[in-house]
């Protein structure tokens, strides 16, 4: 634990594919102005080196596009803090006090993960992906979740390397659903504080080339690695009926469909089932292990 008269300490991953350059300097803008933390800010250029950044922020350059999870993975491993501060390069931190109030949740000793509350700058509706719970209309109620996004998070450090940080291999999609499932069943909770504004713009996941045969895959890859055996093949089906009824359109469900069947075929890493206890807690939280 940090000393008590010191600032928390924040280690800041950006991952950034160099390709929102405009973005990414407003993205550090706002992340520059943020007070009552101490900040060691990474930026993982993944797939590129990056250049012409201010001079307070380091950089790691992959010469490959490893993915979202592995290149995250890379810059926890490199930034220093007692907490993990995940940011997306096309978000932003609309007031200087965002990371201070974040790391106060951790306060309780058992919370493992903060979310702050998604908000498009330009007034576009956040997208249901967004919210931590089963009813997008509970977007204001914040508390206890079983699931985070991804995007923008803040994570005790402790308990991120307890579990093992995301899962490499995912490429891009739901790795935050299997780490909130390796969490939980850790005995870490997981907070949403909607009072907690970010901003990130509400772009549709499906602009990804890979979206629907890494969203599939993955899916099937979280069930494998985490859930008891006899949810696994409920869970999968019960989102493949729930892809048909949201897509309809033949051309990406066929892709949907190849990932699916990639899922069942390949390696999904070590398997850990969960245990019947955080079964029990994921049906409190409203996420019983078939949604």
């Amino acid at each position: 634990m940090c000393d008590v008269n010191e600032n928390p300490s924040v280690a800041v991953v950006l991952l950034s594919m160099g390709n929102r350059a405009a973005d990414l300097a407003h993205a550090l803008e706002t992340l520059h102005g943020q007070t009552g933390v101490r900040l060691d800010v990474v930026l993982v250029g993944n797939g590129w080196r990056p250049e012409g950044l201010p001079d307070w922020v380091r950089t790691v350059t992959l010469s490959q596009n490893v993915g979202v999870p592995e290149g995250r993975n890379i810059g926890a491993d490199v930034a220093k803090g007692e907490f993990i501060f995940f940011y997306d390069d096309d978000a932003a931190l609309p007031e200087n006090d965002i990371l201070a109030r974040m790391t106060r949740v951790f306060d309780d000793p058992k919370v493992a993960v903060c979310q702050p509350r998604g908000v498009d700058p330009l007034g576009r509706p956040s997208p249901r992906r967004w919210v931590p719970r089963i009813r997008a209309s509970a977007a204001d109620e914040g508390g206890d979740v079983a699931v985070f996004w991804e995007a923008l998070c803040m994570i005790r450090r402790s308990a991120f390397e307890e579990v093992g940080g995301w899962p490499g291999d995912f490429f891009f999609a739901h790795e935050g659903i299997d780490l909130a499932f390796r969490l939980l069943d850790a005995g870490w909770r997981i907070r949403y504080e909607p009072s907690i504004v970010a901003f990130h713009p509400a772009t549709p996941p499906s602009r990804h080339d890979n979206f629907y045969r890494t969203n599939s895959r993955n899916r099937v890859w979280v069930a494998r690695r985490n859930l008891p055996a006899v949810f696994v093949p409920a869970y999968c089906l019960v989102w493949a009926a729930a892809t048909i009824a949201r897509v309809r359109k033949l051309a990406p469900l066929k892709v949907w469909f190849s990932g699916f069947r990639q899922g069942w075929q390949t390696d999904p890493g070590p398997r850990k089932p969960i245990r019947w206890s955080t079964v029990w807690q994921l049906v409190r939280l409203g996420r019983p292990p078939i949604f």
